[in-house]
């Protein structure tokens, strides 16, 4: 099986113990390669790291995580930071993608202009610079949509990392840009309304991803994530599609491959 687990967070602090370890789990699990986003500066060392001494199976994002906005007097910096690592990345360094970006909610709405100007100027660098978004979106899926709106027809293309909302917005975004959706842990979950939604969607509109250590899938669940355990998101999405394990991971690796390359 020849996986790709394109939200993961390999670098954090969870993974100091058996950062290598993971990775050969992941190896032997079938996962060739994993899409790292960025949070901010203050992991942007750890993400470059990993990325370098791993540059065939780790690839890098840059962006400005919304919640890393809130509260934060100093955002318009990091997103500068951004935009000087997308004109010129750092030594040994290549971009898959601008994120993770978006709009989080869930822990204040005090700041959601702010996010959302953070938000549309990352979206603007992505077609400055040709390259595909990440989007995070928790509590704020009617506002990331009519962000979306915005930018109808003027090629913008990524991923709405870790979907968890329903067909009919699928169907809508899907009329926005060239946009796949990253399934995870969340849909092995037994009350789970998002099999409802991976059932209505086009398999060719899907990738896999685990948001290591985050969103433990079953069995698991409790635990802390790795990349490995995509494959059991994997298994998942190939029940609710009707196809073997196999199948659904060569399509969604290769979905992967037609937004962010090889």
């Amino acid at each position: 099986m020849r996986l790709t687990d394109t939200h993961s967070h390999l670098y954090a602090p969870e993974f100091d113990a058996d950062r290598e370890e993971a990775l050969a789990r992941a190896a032997d699990a079938g996962v060739e390669r994993a899409l790292l986003p960025a949070i901010d500066s203050e992991s942007h060392e750890r993400l470059f790291g990993l990325c370098r001494s791993h540059p065939e199976r780790c690839a890098p994002m840059m962006g400005l995580h919304p919640t890393s906005v809130n509260d934060n007097p100093r955002w318009r910096e990091e997103l500068a930071l951004v935009e000087r690592y997308l004109e010129t990345p750092p030594a040994g360094i290549r971009f898959c993608a601008v994120g993770e970006i978006g709009l989080d909610l869930y822990w204040s709405r005090d700041f959601r202009e702010e996010q959302a100007e953070a938000f549309r100027r990352q979206i603007d660098l992505s077609l400055q610079y040709g390259l595909p978004i990440a989007v995070h979106t928790r509590d704020a899926w009617p506002e990331t949509v009519a962000i979306m709106r915005e930018y109808r027809g003027r090629g913008v293309r990524g991923v709405f990392h870790a979907f968890s909302d329903t067909a009919d917005t699928y169907r809508e975004l899907k009329e926005y840009g060239d946009f796949v959706f990253g399934i995870g842990g969340v849909v092995t979950f037994k009350k789970s309304k998002l099999a409802d939604a991976v059932r209505e969607m086009e398999l060719r509109d899907i990738v896999l991803e685990t948001d290591c250590p985050y969103l433990t899938p079953a069995p698991h669940r409790g635990e802390r994530n790795e990349s490995a355990y995509v494959r059991y998101v994997c298994e998942k999405v190939a029940e609710l599609k009707g196809l073997t394990p196999g199948e659904t991971a060569e399509a969604t690796t290769a979905n992967a491959e037609r937004i962010f390359g090889k």
